[in-house]
């Protein structure tokens, strides 16, 4: 049984959620602010977060960095309509997905799922046959999951890391926002630039020396990405 963190300083939202995911048989966790979250993270074998930004006591963003620090779990955030600039700090600390409130509650069970179903198989039943890719310096071991750059290893989230493999499967080939975003997330590619935009640079700055003249991430202007 998969475990879910649910962290909202709103009583009502919090107990919602919890029925909405309890009733699809994940185990709940709940937590009122980003410190107990952290806390809960660092004690608990959690599969997954759902966490508000604007909370009081430490908000969602920092605790989604303090998160990064200790562990790769998935990590979904809650958005009030027209957060925009929260929402790509969140990308960039490392956030996996965003909902924006009010939401659905078939939309949040479809991406908790979305972002388990990656994280836990990270291409399932789309792998091929060898478990290793490799580009240049960087390497990635589908089976261990893991990927180093020139002998190191990096720490991606699960969604870079599905995007890097996605991208390593086609050397040489050029993926639009939207067919990265539909192949990755599996969803609509509504509004996807912006989102694929953040994972990339964070992905050159993890992989690259030198993000700003990238050896392997290369974008293609008007078109899209790829790796050389």
């Amino acid at each position: 049984m998969y475990k879910v963190l649910i962290c909202d300083d709103d009583k009502d939202i919090l107990d919602a959620i919890g029925i909405y995911l309890a009733g699809e048989g994940y185990a709940i966790l709940k937590a009122s602010n980003g410190n107990e979250a952290v806390r809960i993270v660092e004690n608990e074998d959690v599969n997954l977060v759902v966490m508000d930004i604007m909370m009081p006591v430490m908000d969602g963003l920092t605790a989604m960095a303090k998160m990064r620090e200790i562990s790769n779990i998935p990590v979904i955030l809650l958005t009030a309509k027209g957060e925009d600039t929260d929402k790509v700090l969140g990308l960039n600390v490392g956030a996996d997905d965003y909902i924006t409130k009010p939401f659905q509650p078939v939309e949040l069970i479809a991406r908790v799922k979305a972002q388990l179903r990656r994280y836990m198989t990270l291409g399932g039943g789309k792998q091929e046959n060898e478990s290793t890719l490799t580009c240049g310096g960087v390497v990635l071991n589908d089976e261990a999951k893991t990927v180093s750059v020139d002998g190191e290893n990096i720490n991606l989230t699960p969604t870079e890391f599905q995007i890097l493999k996605l991208l390593m499967h086609n050397p040489g080939k050029v993926f639009s926002p939207k067919e990265i975003y539909r192949m990755v997330w599996e969803d609509t590619p509504i509004g996807s630039e912006g989102t694929i935009a953040v994972h990339i640079r964070h992905l050159r700055e993890k992989l690259e020396i030198n993000p700003s003249e990238p050896r392997y991430l290369k974008v293609v202007w008007g078109q899209g990405y790829k790796m050389e």
